[in-house]
């Protein structure tokens, strides 16, 4: 069996899932489940600037992981800078900011950083400098964007099919090398009667209808419920050496490159309280 993984943690904390994931990666290395530690929780808000953010910040103290803070909103301001905006590039605030928090982080080195919650896209020296995994809510190759434009193209596009991906950030947004993945249907008895009612309408009936469509809700559901799994599925795989990093490419066990590790029959059995 390899070390353990040394894994720094990225989140911004700002609601209760942020909490869930760090409880559910703890609850696994601590039941010796998952092959690896938590070198250092990163957070890009300062102690007292949100409540939920404290909640974070004080099951991290509980835990024992050392805590880094730096609020990127008060760096923003006392730079009196605005804030960076969708679709355009990043302001240059936000690569002193990132070249802060590596400052910050050296005295606590890990070996991959995990994105958990974390509301900041990372620049690319950030990027550059760690290897760092962020989730997807798509398999390989499929729709781009937030969770919200993902479904919405799954719709448009009538798929069959849909998952998730952990993949390696890279400073193009969404399109670094897929390194593992789960897939599963949407189609059969559960599916098939809110595709039945979405297509006895027009497509600005139903994309005026948003996020409460049943079907928009039964793809978004089963999404959610493998996002935990694949991220501890994950872990576990890389602190196992089944799937390795290696200068930006993604190998198997026996170093080939390989386009993503197939997580899916691990996950399907995760979900049905399955060992193994």
């Amino acid at each position: 069996m390899p070390a353990p993984l040394a894994l720094g943690w990225f989140s911004t904390g700002r609601g209760p899932t942020s909490r869930k994931l760090l409880a559910a990666a703890h609850n696994e290395i601590a039941a010796g489940r998952l092959n690896a530690r938590i070198a250092v929780v990163f957070c890009n808000r300062a102690p007292g600037e949100d409540p939920n953010t404290g909640l974070f910040q004080q099951q991290v103290r509980d835990y024992g992981y050392p805590l880094v803070c730096l609020s990127s909103r008060d760096f923003r301001r006392a730079l009196g800078e605005k804030p960076a905006r969708k679709g355009e590039p990043l302001p240059d605030w936000r690569r002193a900011y990132d070249r802060e928090v590596m400052r910050l982080l050296e005295p606590c080195p890990f070996e991959l950083g995990v994105l958990a919650g974390y509301m900041l896209i990372v620049t690319e020296e950030a990027a550059e400098r760690y290897g760092l995994l962020n989730l997807h809510p798509a398999a390989p190759g499929g729709p781009k964007g937030t969770w919200q434009e993902v479904i919405w193209q799954l719709i448009r596009a009538r798929a069959r099919a849909s998952g998730g991906m952990m993949h390696l950030v890279t400073p193009e947004l969404d399109e670094g090398p897929p390194l593992t993945f789960c897939t599963y249907s949407l189609r059969g008895a559960m599916f098939e009667p809110f595709w039945k009612d979405m297509e006895k309408h027009p497509w600005e009936e139903v994309q005026a209808r948003g996020e409460g469509l049943p079907l928009f809700q039964a793809i978004r559901e089963e999404g959610l419920k493998r996002e935990f799994p694949l991220i501890v599925a994950t872990l576990r795989a890389l602190g196992e050496g089944r799937v390795k990093i290696d200068g930006g490419r993604v190998l198997d066990r026996q170093n080939r490159p390989i386009t993503g590790y197939n997580l899916t029959a691990e996950i399907e059995r995760a979900l049905a309280g399955k060992p193994g």
